[in-house]
Order: structure tokens, then C-alpha cells, then sequence
């Protein structure tokens, strides 16, 4: 079961962050662009499990492109509406991979860890991009950002996939050295103004929060799946 879930799950997040075009996102209140959508889920499932007859594959394109079409013809657009959307996308992927869990097997053994190391760092990095860009959007408003265009979110980016690396790697204590590096810098940002030191403080715990919970989740599913060995990976 843990196999197909991480094959579905992997599927899941190339389809939905790094596939999905922002044009696709913007436009999936018209039939063709969910249904297009939809096609993508579809053909990353098949690819990351490695069959292309499963009826489940379908049904799990079918879902997705149901739970989407609630999302976005409701105009949901917080937090809580992308955390219960990608909840239910799981939720899906749970119950696909306990009824089929034979639907993995055709790729070596070997790529399941793979398969959860970058989806893991994909969830930690970009999912994370989104979900604290939601988080801090109704505080946005009010801070004066004169930085580079897009600076924040590349930081973000980088941070949480340094936080994501250094758990993995068993090395934590290093997490504490990037957020005391990472005060530091915006220290004389962040003291001129109240608003600014919140705004920054609040950022940071939730990004590297995430980027914490991400590599012990990712740890976990590891402990699940069969060690990677790089040369079971050549035939």
C-alpha cells in the first residue's frame, strides 16, 4: 500500500505544483482547461506507477478533477480552502492505494525512496511557497516591500529546501544557524518597524516550521519503503 501511495502521492505533486501552469490555474473554471488539467493528473499517475490499463488511475483523475471543480468555480482562495483541497486530494490517494495497493510494481523497487525524497522536497520547497504566501497575505497589505521583485519567494524557496536537506542529511543543529543567520540579516529591516519584525517573525516560523514537519513526514514515509540502493537502480 505505501508503495502505491508514494508513486500516487510523487504523481500528485508534479501534477498540481509543477506542471500546473499559473494559466492553468487562473483559467479552471473552463471545462477544456480543468478537463486539460485533469489529462495531466492522469498521465503522471500513469507514468509514476508505471501502468496504463489501471481503471483506478482514472477514477483518481475523475476525483481530482471533481474536488478542482468545487474549488474553483466556489472561488475558495485561502488557506483553509488549499488546505482542505490538498486534504482531500490525500484523502483520495489514501483510499485509491488501499483498495489497489498492487498498482506499483513495474519500476524497480529501488525509485520509491527517490519518489518520496523529491515529492518531499517539492512539498517542502513549492507547496510550502503557496501555503505561507496565503498565510501572510492578509498581512502583505500592510508592510512596504521595496525589494527585488519575487526576492521573498525565492528565499523562502531556498531556505526551506536548505531545512528539508540538513533533517534529511541528520544534521538539525544546522536549522538553528540558518534562522539566527536569517535574523540577523533582517535585523535592521525588521527593528525600524513593529509591522515589519511581526510580519518577518511570523514568516519565518511558518516557513521553516513547514519545511521541518515536510522532512520528518518524508522521513517517515522512508522508514515505509525499501532502502535506496543506487545500484539496484541498474539492471
Amino acid at each position: 500500500m505505501f508503495e502505491t501511495f508514494t508513486a500516487l502521492l510523487f504523481a500528485h505533486v508534479l501534477a498540481d505544483f509543477v506542471f500546473q501552469t499559473d494559466w492553468i490555474n487562473a483559467n479552471k473554471r473552463k471545462a477544456p482547461v480543468l478537463l486539460l488539467h485533469a489529462l495531466i493528473v492522469l498521465i503522471t499517475a500513469q507514468l509514476a506507477t508505471g501502468r496504463y490499463d489501471a481503471p483506478e488511475l482514472l477514477i483518481l483523475a475523475g476525483a481530482h478533477l471533481v474536488i478542482d471543480a468545487v474549488k474553483s468555480r466556489g472561488g475558495f482562495r485561502s488557506l483553509t480552502a488549499f488546505g482542505l483541497d490538498q486534504a482531500a486530494h490525500i484523502l483520495t490517494i489514501l483510499a485509491i492505494a488501499a483498495y489497489a495497493p498492487t498498482l506499483w510494481g513495474t519500476w524497480p523497487d529501488a525509485t520509491l525512496p527517490l519518489m518520496a525524497l523529491t515529492g518531499g522536497l517539492i512539498i517542502a520547497t513549492r507547496v510550502g511557497g503557496f501555503a505561507i504566501g496565503l498565510l501572510m497575505k492578509p498581512h502583505s497589505m500592510r508592510i512596504r516591500n521595496n525589494g527585488l521583485r519575487g526576492g521573498g519567494w525565492t528565499i523562502g524557496v531556498l531556505e526551506r529546501g536548505l531545512v528539508f536537506l540538513l533533517i534529511l542529511a541528520g544534521l538539525p543543529l544546522g536549522v538553528g544557524f540558518l534562522i539566527a543567520a536569517k535574523s540577523i540579516l533582517r535585523f535592521g529591516t525588521a527593528s525600524r518597524d513593529q509591522r515589519s519584525a511581526e510580519y518577518v517573525i511570523i514568516g519565518t516560523l511558518a516557513s521553516f516550521g513547514w519545511a521541518i514537519i515536510a522532512a520528518f513526514a518524508t522521513q517517515g514515509l522512508l522508514t515505509l519503503l525499501p532502502p535506496l540502493e543506487i545500484a539496484a537502480l541498474n539492471p
